[in-house]
C-alpha cells in the first residue's frame, strides 16, 4: 500500500499488504502523509514524523504514537481510544470531536492542542502538558490527570467529574461551567496541593469535589456549587465567592478575610470562621 502526500501526491512510503492495521510504520518520513479515513488500529508510528498529517476521521484504536512528531497534524473526529501516545512535539495538534477514551496520554507534550468537545473520559493524563490547549466541551468524566499541567487550558463547560486531578496545575484555566462534581483535588504527596490560582470557575458544579489544601488565589467561585467540598486547609486569599452555594461545605482552617462572600449563604456551610465586619452573608 502506498502512502501520498496530501497536496502533492508524492508517495511517502510503501507498505507491504493493503490494510495499516497492525503495520509496522516505526520511523517513517510522513510529513503531510495523507491518512484521513484510513484504518491504523494496532499500528505502531512510533519515532515517526507526522508533522502536518491529515487523519482525519481515521482509526487509531490502541495505535503506539510515542516519540512521534505531530506538529499540525489533523486528527478530527478521529477514534484514538486506547491509543498509547508519548509524543514529544504535538504543538497546534487539531483533535477536535477525537476520541481518546482510555488512551494512555501520560507525559503527553499537547500543549496548545486543540480538543474542543473531544471524549477523553477514562484517558490517562497524569503529567501530561496541555498549557494553551482548547478543550471547550471536552468529555473528561473519570479521567486521570495527576501532577498535570492546565496552565492557561480552556476547559469552559467540559466535564471533569469523577476526575483525578490531584497535584496539577490549573493556574488561569478557564472552567466556566465547567462540572467537576465528585474531582480529586487534593494531594498524592505530603503537604502536596492542586494549584487553581486565577482560575475562572463562575457557575461551575463543584459538588462533592475534594479541594483538601487546594491553592485558589484570586479564583473566581462566583454562583458555582460547592455543596459538600472538602475546602479544608484552602488557601483562598483574594478569591470570589459571591453567590456561590456552600451548603455543607467544609472551611476548616481557611482563611476567609479576603475572601469576596457576598450574597453566600455560609450559615449552611461548615467550619466556617466569618470575620465579624463580613456582611450580607445571607
Amino acid at each position: 500500500m502506498e502512502i501520498r502526500h496530501k497536496t502533492t501526491r508524492e508517495v511517502l512510503a510503501k507498505v507491504p499488504g493493503e490494510l495499516l492495521v497492525g503495520a509496522d510504520l516505526r520511523d517513517l518520513q510522513l510529513q503531510g502523509a495523507d491518512l484521513a479515513g484510513l484504518d491504523l488500529s494496532h499500528a505502531d508510528l512510533s519515532f515517526s514524523d507526522l508533522a502536518g498529517a491529515d487523519l482525519r476521521n481515521a482509526k487509531l484504536h490502541d495505535t503506539k504514537l510515542f516519540a512521534t512528531q505531530l506538529n499540525d497534524a489533523d486528527f478530527s473526529g478521529a477514534d484514538m481510544s486506547s491509543v498509547r501516545m508519548g509524543c514529544k512535539d504535538c504543538n497546534r495538534v487539531q483533535a477536535d470531536r477525537a476520541r481518546f477514551c482510555g488512551a494512555n496520554l501520560f507525559r503527553a507534550d499537547l500543549r496548545n492542542v486543540d480538543m474542543r468537545q473531544a471524549d477523553l473520559s477514562g484517558a490517562n493524563l497524569a503529567r501530561a502538558d496541555l498549557r494553551g490547549a482548547s478543550l471547550v466541551h471536552a468529555e473528561l468524566k473519570g479521567a486521570v490527570a495527576t501532577d498535570a499541567l492546565f496552565i492557561g487550558t480552556n476547559l469552559r463547560e467540559s466535564n471533569l467529574s469523577d476526575a483525578d486531578l490531584r497535584d496539577s496545575h490549573l493556574n488561569d484555566a478557564n472552567l466556566f461551567r465547567a462540572d467537576l462534581s465528585r474531582a480529586n483535588m487534593g494531594s498524592q504527596y505530603p503537604g502536596g496541593f492542586t494549584v487553581l490560582n486565577l482560575a475562572n470557575l463562575e457557575s461551575a458544579n463543584l459538588t462533592g469535589a475534594n479541594m483538601r489544601r487546594v491553592s485558589a488565589e484570586e479564583t473566581s467561585f462566583k454562583r458555582a456549587d460547592l455543596t459538600d467540598v472538602d475546602l479544608a486547609d484552602a488557601v483562598l486569599g483574594g478569591a470570589i465567592l459571591r453567590s456561590a452555594i456552600v451548603t455543607n461545605a467544609d472551611f476548616a482552617r481557611v482563611e476567609l478575610a479576603t475572601v469576596t462572600m457576598e450574597f453566600a449563604n455560609f450559615s449552611q456551610a461548615r467550619n466556617a470562621n466569618i470575620p465579624s465586619y463580613k456582611t450580607n452573608l445571607r
